[in-house]
């Protein structure tokens, strides 16, 4: 089995939270999804498992975050572009997230912006010129 990231994530209405990630380029693989969970492919490595708050509770020993008033974690997705950076922060605002909720990084050779899902986790959709980043040193 190839090295997999499944990033689980308490979500208040299962239903509006897989139409958002759907949203911003997500797909649903239906055979782990359930009444408490949308299994969300980003990639062939990368799934957002979307789980009810209870049934996220029933998992950890530790109180469940309320992203919206405290951040538990910075999610960072690699673009194509800067153009696709822009796309996807578009796409999550129009989907009903929050655009930018930081100020944009832009350094030439890396653009960073941010936006956050219906229940206030973090993204960060970033690009980078390797090539330049190589050339300046970093």
């Amino acid at each position: 089995m190839s090295k997999m990231i499944f990033v689980n994530l308490p979500v208040k209405d299962i239903a509006a939270a897989t139409r958002f990630y759907e949203a911003i380029g997500c797909s649903k693989n239906e055979q782990f999804s359930d009444h408490q969970a949308s299994n969300m492919v980003w990639s062939e490595a990368i799934i957002f498992h979307l789980l009810t708050r209870d049934f996220f509770a029933s998992l950890t020993p530790k109180p469940v975050a309320e992203a919206e008033k405290a951040s538990e974690m910075l999610i960072a997705l690699t673009m194509d572009s800067r153009e696709d950076v822009d796309a996807i922060v578009e796409a999550a605002s129009t989907a009903g997230g929050k655009a930018d909720p930081r100020a944009p990084t832009d350094m030439g050779w890396l653009y960073n912006r941010a936006f956050e899902d219906l229940d206030g986790h973090i993204f960060e959709a970033v690009w980078v010129d390797m090539a330049a980043a190589s050339a300046s040193g970093q």
